[in-house]
């Protein structure tokens, strides 16, 4: 049977296509990589980012430079990367907050979180704290959850945003404690935590590298962790799910993603590469010191992970009403 002259070069096509992705990724990396953090400088995500380029720029031959885009709750520069072409040339730092938590809050995204990347690798979870200003007469998780039902609406939670992962957190412990607490959002961590020791909201959630200075100077009382297990960076401080909540868990989370139909052999090496870096002594002591638990994966667990995640956050956004234009 003669094959038509159209779907011959169909064949052709796309044989070449493939031979020239292959080719592409046996040579890559050949010139320098661009690493976006969807975030401003200086913070958590930022840190993490920087520690592994640097160390990806060893390993690789190339410079890797980290490009901040931040705004709308990193959800600017997660687009920017969705959009990048797929050359293995773009890395982006994902989060919980822009892979989990933003489809179920935010009315438009410039990506789809799972059509539009390629995973990498899962990095870590940060420890995230549950602290109260010193004047909130409770001491434990349970006294926090009798005051609150005792005095509906009177203590106020504060966030460093609306439909960010403080913000998500909270009503989360809302539903679960079913207690009522005002949420009070803020522009970003700093005012947050200014007014919180002034006394001007009652307590918050956020990570242990933002308030433990605060926590050991005694302007505030952290009461529990969110995350599985008690954090070697506050020892003795017990977990929200040992503390009356069985099976609370709340996870802010790093990973690596490149974008989506970026070539295997270039995905599969990244991963290896950053896998490895996340390995080493003194990165492990590093982002153990910011209360950081390491916890590399393959791409396709990395995919899962972040399916779950995305799933138990907008069901948490849709049933709280939380949205963001």
């Amino acid at each position: 049977m003669r094959i038509p002259l159209v779907v011959r070069l169909a064949i052709v096509a796309a044989l070449l296509t493939g031979s020239s992705l292959a080719a592409h990724a046996q040579a890559w990396p050949d010139r320098p990589l661009r690493f976006i953090v969807p975030f401003p400088p200086g913070g958590s995500t930022d840190t993490v980012a920087r520690a592994i380029a640097e160390r990806l720029r060893e390993r690789i031959g190339q410079p890797v430079a980290v490009d901040n885009k931040a705004g709308a709750g990193g959800t600017i520069g997660s687009g920017i990367a969705a959009n990048a072409p797929p050359d293995g040339y773009t890395l982006l730092i994902g989060t919980s907050s822009t892979h989990a938590i933003a489809p179920g809050v935010f009315s438009k995204l410039p990506y789809e979180p799972t059509r539009d990347f390629s995973p990498i690798t899962l990095i870590g979870s940060a420890t995230v704290m549950l602290v109260t200003n010193p004047s909130v007469p409770a001491r434990s998780v349970a006294e926090l959850i009798a005051l609150a039902k005792s005095q509906p609406r009177l203590l106020t939670f504060a966030s460093s945003g609306t439909g960010g992962v403080s913000h998500l957190i909270g009503e989360y412990f809302k539903s679960r404690a079913d207690i009522e607490l005002l949420h009070v959002p803020y522009k970003g961590d700093t005012p947050m935590i200014a007014d919180l020791i002034g006394g001007q909201v009652s307590l918050a959630f956020g990570t242990a590298v933002a308030f433990l200075p605060h926590v050991q100077k005694g302007a505030l009382h952290a009461l529990a962790v969110t995350n599985a297990k008690p954090s070697a960076i506050a020892p003795g401080l017990p977990t929200i799910a040992d503390s009356g909540l069985p099976g609370f868990e709340a996870l802010q989370w790093f990973g690596i993603l490149m974008p989506a139909n970026t070539p295997k052999a270039i995905v599969d090496r990244m991963n290896r590469e950053i896998v490895a870096i996340l390995g080493m002594p003194d990165i492990r002591d590093r982002f153990t010191s910011m209360g950081i638990d390491i916890a590399a994966s393959s791409p396709e667990e990395f995919a899962t992970f972040m399916a779950s995640e995305a799933a138990k956050w907008q069901t948490i956004a849709r049933d709280a009403k939380v949205t963001v234009n």
